[in-house]
């Protein structure tokens, strides 16, 4: 195929202009490339895929490509995804190649010559395409788990009060402005691939995660409510999450801190779950603090170890607000027992209900109860888990 070898090699370059015209109008990557990139790079390697098409005209017999082409080939592949090129837009690429290359061999092609030119080209896509397509997934699989470090690397840097501008640039993430600093507690672990999906769903971007520390930056002020009970039916279980909102940056680290130390205190007081701020636990919060006082106000309720159904009573009249007609009817008792328990409750622990700064304390002593532990069993609390998992970066 001598003749049309050289027929065709005196259109490569109507060909190659043609080729660059069509994916700029019918690729919108290509269509989205500066001027100078299509008619410079773009062009350069049009122009190195016909000379392998030409070298398989001029070969005649044989395969039509050898191993160098589809090195070369696989070589260019890689280095598109490593420049960020979709896959759908390098296929694209060669299929209109393809196209104008065969019509091209329809006009200068003698009748006998053209079945053996269009076998030639197919059999050329038949060893490229496969070699393309795997060589740009490999590609990107580096790029990907390159992106997912400096990812981590970023997030790292940013919960721990490191410099992160350099990793950022990396990364190609702008940290900038307003972030919910959420940290989350799972009842069994789901996969980190269906909560990054459902995060990056629910925000429209790809949201920054640590899957080992359960710490996830939101951008702005994130409906995080929304998200919790989005990510709860994604998941199917439920969840607790605490959020924490950084106003710049600099305070990711701060604010990632106060949900550690808020998701921590929920899952200690056992609380439903459901999203929860600082404010929401505030007072259990400030209770948390280690130290003696916290053993002695849990000490308030020790006279009430061995008398459970007490403790009950009291625990249910105090999340009712110290209402006797719900209390009663949630423990399905009559009023009057009702209030023997309760008189019973002010005789032992010689706090008097019906004071109300009496009864403060005595929710206080709950509360701390919960956090330090029936008698036997107290030590000095501090905080641990979700925050100390932050504070790890």
């Amino acid at each position: 195929m001598s003749d049309l070898h050289a027929r065709m090699a005196a259109r490569v370059g109507d060909l190659t202009a043609v080729v660059v015209a069509r994916c700029a109008a019918e690729a919108p990557f290509y269509g989205a490339l500066p001027r100078a990139t299509l008619q410079g790079e773009v062009a350069r390697s049009i122009v190195a895929v016909h000379a392998l098409l030409l070298r398989a005209l001029r070969d005649g017999g044989g395969g039509p490509m050898g191993p160098g082409d589809l090195t070369r080939l696989i070589e260019w592949s890689a280095r598109r995804a490593e420049e960020r090129v979709p896959l759908e837009a390098v296929i694209a690429a060669y299929l209109i190649g393809a196209e104008v290359w065969w019509q091209t061999l329809t006009e200068v092609a003698e009748p006998g010559e053209l079945a053996g030119a269009g076998g030639k080209l197919l059999a050329c896509l038949h060893a490229a395409l496969p070699a393309v397509v795997l060589a740009h997934q490999n590609a990107q699989e580096d790029l990907h788990s390159e992106d997912k470090r400096v990812r981590r690397a970023l997030l790292g840097a940013l919960l721990a009060g490191r410099p992160y501008e350099e990793l950022a640039g990396v990364a190609r993430v702008a940290v900038v402005g307003e972030y919910e600093v959420v940290a989350f507690a799972f009842e069994s672990d789901p996969p980190s691939r269906l909560v990054q999906s459902s995060l990056d769903a629910f925000t429209g971007i790809p949201v920054l995660m640590d899957h080992v520390a359960r710490i996830a930056l939101l951008p702005g002020r994130s409906d995080v409510p929304g998200l919790v009970a989005r990510l709860e039916k994604d998941v199917g279980q439920p969840v607790r999450a605490a959020a924490a909102h950084s106003s710049v940056p600099a305070a990711i680290s701060s604010a990632a801190q106060e949900a550690g130390r808020v998701l921590d205190l929920v899952r200690r007081l056992g609380r439903p779950p459901g999203c929860y701020r600082l404010d929401d636990v505030l007072l259990e919060h400030q209770l948390a603090r280690p130290g003696d006082g916290l053993v002695r106000l849990a000490a308030k309720l020790d006279p009430l170890e061995e008398h459970p159904y007490l403790l009950e009573t009291l625990r249910v009249f105090v999340e009712r607000g110290l209402n006797r007609r719900q209390t009663a009817l949630e423990l399905c008792v009559h009023r009057n027992t009702l209030d023997y328990r309760l008189q019973r409750v002010s005789a032992l622990t010689g706090l008097d209900l019906a004071v109300p700064a009496q009864a403060r304390l005595i929710q206080a002593a709950l509360v701390a109860r919960d956090l330090a532990g029936p008698a036997g069993h107290r030590g000095v609390t501090g905080w641990q888990g979700s925050a100390g998992a932050a504070e790890s970066g």
